[in-house]
């Protein structure tokens, strides 16, 4: 009777340190005026529709433009007495830390020229250069404040935040900020495009793998590269899909503004992939490389160890070209 009951025992044992298969959970949906995919791995099934939910929920009404009643469509409309959350605390935060390393290249004070041009919620007006001129009296970081009381000030009630160039990679901090809450300690947030890869893809025994797309493949995709990242998060800007053309004159302009000039920038830069630790971080980066010129954005990058980029443009004649940091390469999937 002894052995059938060590017997059983044992059995149990083993039966109880047996691995447990893994399940891949994943949420898909539309958000932020894109599409998102957040796959996660666990022991058992899950569904965190509600949360997901939530989070765009809380930062649209912080952060979005295209919402009248939001935060920040109440304080470019000249609310100052508006009491800004932890969110909108945050993305302000990050985006004085990017302003000044990029030596004022990215500059989220530039919603009243993203209006005037024609890429956000705002009235698109016919410019020229005086207008322009006269626009830019309304840009600059050094114009804003975050008070202590959390409410903001500006030098001018015209000046217009538009965080749309970090409140996407902010989204997936967010998410995956929500997913580490829950325990989960394999999954890979994507909206659009810009990605948050924590772990490992368990069901492939893989890192988690993303690609960058061609910035010369207009219509369709076709990707340049295949990047491994874990516990990295990567954004990528270009101006090959984001362009807007004048009905009368043909015009192409792209989505990249200037905060210096207050042009659109057409420049040889054609693309900037950036991993960071944050998606908040490589997504700023990564609008502010397409705005400065290739030299200007090494110089930051070989100072920055925590950054690193992989940069597609025109040389001098018109040929293709690429940029990578050393870092970067050992991302690159063969």
């Amino acid at each position: 009777m002894f052995k059938k009951i060590l017997v059983l025992a044992i059995a149990t044992a083993f039966w109880g340190c047996s691995p447990k298969t893994w399940v891949k959970n994943q949420n898909r949906g539309n958000a932020l005026g894109t599409t998102y995919s957040i796959l996660y791995i666990a022991h058992e099934e899950h569904n965190f529709q509600k949360e997901i939910d939530s989070v765009f929920q809380v930062l649209n009404q912080s952060l979005s433009t295209y919402i009248p009643d939001s935060d920040i469509s109440k304080i470019n409309n000249g609310d100052s007495t508006i009491v800004v959350d932890k969110m909108f605390r945050e993305v302000f935060e990050v985006s004085s830390e990017v302003y000044k390393a990029s030596n004022g290249y990215f500059d989220p004070t530039i919603g009243v020229l993203v209006n005037a041009w024609g890429f956000g919620p705002g009235e698109q007006i016919e410019l020229d250069s005086l207008r322009v001129d006269s626009l830019l009296g309304y840009v600059g970081w050094n114009k804003v404040q975050l008070n202590e009381d959390n409410t903001i000030a500006k030098t001018h009630s015209s000046i217009r935040f538009d965080f749309n160039a970090v409140a996407k990679g902010y989204a997936i901090d967010r998410l995956g900020a929500m997913l580490d809450a829950k325990g989960i300690e394999n999954y890979l947030v994507e909206v659009g495009g810009e990605v948050l890869a924590k772990g490992e893809n368990l069901l492939s025994g893989k890192q988690w793998t993303v690609g960058i797309d061609d910035p010369q493949v207009e219509i369709g995709r076709q990707l340049k590269l295949i990047v491994s990242l874990k516990n990295q998060a990567m954004a990528s800007s270009g101006n090959y899909r984001k362009f807007r053309v004048d009905d009368e004159t043909g015009e192409k302009y792209v989505h990249t503004i200037d905060p210096k000039t207050g042009y659109t920038k057409n420049s040889y830069v054609l693309a900037a992939s950036v991993v960071a630790e944050t998606c908040a971080e490589a997504d700023a980066y990564a609008t502010a490389f397409m705005a400065m010129n290739l030299k200007e954005s090494q110089e930051i990058l070989e100072k920055a160890d925590e950054l690193e980029a992989y940069i597609i443009f025109l040389d001098e004649n018109g040929a293709t070209q690429e940029y990578m940091t050393p870092g970067f390469e050992e991302f690159v999937s063969q």
